[in-house]
């Protein structure tokens, strides 16, 4: 059953990218972004209940409170990001640069914790972003250095995303040291959560909400609720498989992803960037290895 909690984990991963990208057609993405977190935050409260975690609340030290906020301000800045770049770009040009947090946070881990990279982790990291740099096209590639300085691009955001994401990994692997997992996701949720309706309303865009297509606000809430439904299965997947099995199955929902682009938006793929999606899985192999 775990080995079916993972391939689930995968299929709702991949869904929560397809399903955002519907629901930003026309709403604002900081405004999909919160009422998404609506539904993740409910969602994540329910799974710290149901594991029995919740009343450990009041027990959390002032430190590990501390990185957890840190750590939700990082989550909630990727999200945004990740929001943002979906609404300027294809889903299946946005999701492999969101997999580069993976690299990022191995090498943040590095640096700031010092944790070692055997050879097989160099392997993964070489690999995953040289695939990621195929499936990115050409002229997005020479226009990097001027979408950076001129901001507001989708690729700007995308990185970002990854870069916060990267953060969130680190921020969070030091709040949950002395915390239950589960406990430590539902209290970085809520800072998600305060976050992004505080940005929604110091741009006056709570107004927007109740002109959201309805179309669009079911693609926000189901998006909401595929996350939900990917924590809830990687939980249950981690408690009784290897994680050396289960976390790359959970990886590879760059390939749900990408699927669902085509079928969906009808997005086309070169044979460089299938390539570049190929040497990303065997990157995510090898990291596995190490």
């Amino acid at each position: 059953m775990w080995i079916l909690a993972a391939c689930l984990s995968a299929l709702f991963a991949g869904l929560t990218s397809i399903l955002a990208k519907a629901g930003v057609a026309t709403t604002n993405s900081t405004v999909a972004t919160a009422l998404r977190t609506l539904v993740v935050a409910a969602g994540a409260w329910g799974m710290a209940a149901l594991v029995g975690s919740a009343s450990s609340l009041s027990a959390i030290s002032g430190r590990s409170l501390l990185f957890l906020i840190l750590s939700g301000l990082a989550t909630g800045a990727s999200w945004l990001c990740y929001f943002a770049a979906l609404a300027r770009g294809n889903v299946s040009r946005v999701a492999p640069i969101d997999k580069l947090s993976t690299v990022l946070a191995i090498l943040l881990a590095l640096i700031l914790l010092g944790e070692p990279v055997n050879f097989w982790g160099a392997v993964g990291i070489v690999a995953i972003t040289a695939g990621t740099v195929l499936m990115i096209e050409p002229a997005d590639l020479t226009g990097l250095p001027s979408a950076l300085r001129q901001g507001g691009s989708w690729l700007s955001y995308a990185l970002a995303s990854a870069l916060f994401a990267a953060l969130t990994s680190i921020l969070g692997k030091v709040g949950i040291a002395d915390v239950e997992p589960t406990l430590g996701t539902a209290v970085r949720t809520l800072v998600v959560l305060a976050m992004a309706w505080l940005i929604v309303a110091w741009q006056g865009h709570a107004g927007q909400i109740r002109a959201i297509p309805r179309r669009e606000l079911a693609f926000i809430i189901a998006s909401g609720a595929a996350t939900c439904a990917s924590w809830l299965a990687y939980y249950h997947a981690l408690k009784d498989g290897p994680a050396s099995i289960v976390v790359p199955i959970d990886k590879l929902s760059i390939l749900v992803t990408v699927a669902f682009s085509a079928l969906v938006f009808h997005e086309r793929f070169t044979p460089r960037y299938l390539g570049g999606l190929a040497l990303m899985c065997a990157g995510t192999a090898a990291m596995v290895v190490a």
